[in-house]
Formats: C-alpha cells, structure tokens, sequence
C-alpha cells in the first residue's frame, strides 16, 4: 500500500524555546562552529521548510540547541488509498462520456 510522508521543520519552534527570536541571534552560533550561510540563507532555513540540506547543517543546529534530529525534524506517515489498476472493473457513467446534442435555431 502506497504511503505519504510528511515532514515538520522546527528550526523556529526550537530556537524560541532557548531564547533565540532573530536570524542575528543564530547567525554567530553557526559561523563559529565552520558553518558560513549568509543572512537571507539563514532567514530561510528560520522561516521556512527546507527541501534539501546539507547534513553538516542539521547537525550543526542540533548542537547549537542542544537537541536531536528528531527534535529538530518531525515526520509523520499514513497511508494513501490504493488506486485502481487497469483490470479493476468500475462503474462506467455513460453521462460522463457522451457529448450533448447541439440544437440550432434560426436566428430572427
């Protein structure tokens, strides 16, 4: 059965709860650990999802605020509906498929 994976960033959550509420606020922490983002790279990665980063990023932060990946990245999974295959018979809506008749009338 096919499943959806989702994912929660909660670099902001994280960073509220040990006191940091700015970018400038991080930007230090990162660059003295050999972590060199500029300011608007960083905005995104506080404000945003990210879709890819590299892995010395993740760690970097867990260690900046004392937490785990898993503190960091929380994910979820469900199933998804199993969609029909091609051998599945279901019902056919003859509506659906038929064109409507046009009635032409005199214009006058």
């Amino acid at each position: 059965m096919p499943r959806q994976i989702s994912y929660r960033w909660r670099l902001r959550e994280l960073m509220a709860a040990r006191g940091m509420f700015t970018v400038a606020e991080l930007m230090p922490h990162l660059t003295e650990r050999g972590i060199t983002l500029s300011s608007s790279q960083v905005h995104r990665l506080v404000s945003g999802t990210p879709e890819r980063l590299s892995l010395p990023v993740p760690a970097t932060l867990c260690d900046i605020l004392d937490c785990t990946p898993t503190d960091l990245i929380s994910t979820s999974a469900q199933n998804l509906p199993a969609r029909r295959t091609a051998g599945e018979e279901a019902p056919i809506n003859l509506a659906a498929r038929r064109p409507t008749r046009v009635r032409l009338t005199p214009e006058g």
